[in-house]
């Protein structure tokens, strides 16, 4: 006698369902504990904890993140190449998405025609190529 697809076979290591999860237990009882957070949150708690720095005659209080920032630039504009580049990498990573696109994107009839056809040979209607 065959038993049903959908019937569950209790046996070695296949608790009943109504057995198999208890009820404030985790499932991965030597998984993360909580609490614990990662890189990110602290790195960013990290940048974000308040310095003393003294610019010129005066002394501030900045972020750390806002002091590598400034010591960036001071280098950059004293001749470093590598602080240069880095500060050039950080900027187009950072400010690139929110630099304004052109207003003007018109396409003359020469590209609309071209953009007609790889949009109808995209859809498999090659346009016809021998037109008299």
């Amino acid at each position: 006698m065959a038993k049903k697809p959908t019937e569950y076979e209790v046996g070695y290591c296949k608790p009943p369902t109504h057995t198999r999860f208890q009820k404030g237990r985790s499932g991965n009882p030597k998984g993360r504990s909580k609490g614990t957070r990662n890189l990110a949150t602290d790195l960013e708690e990290e940048l974000g904890e308040r310095i003393r720095v003294r610019e010129g005659d005066r002394e501030l209080s900045v972020s750390k993140q806002r002091a590598m920032v400034k010591t960036l630039v001071a280098r950059a504009l004293k001749g470093d190449a590598r602080a240069a580049t880095t500060l050039v990498a950080l900027i187009t990573k950072l400010l690139s998405p929110h630099l304004e696109e052109p207003k003007d994107t018109k396409l003359n009839p020469a590209q609309e025609e071209t953009l007609a056809d790889l949009i109808a040979i995209l859809a498999g209607l090659a346009p016809d190529n021998n037109k008299d």
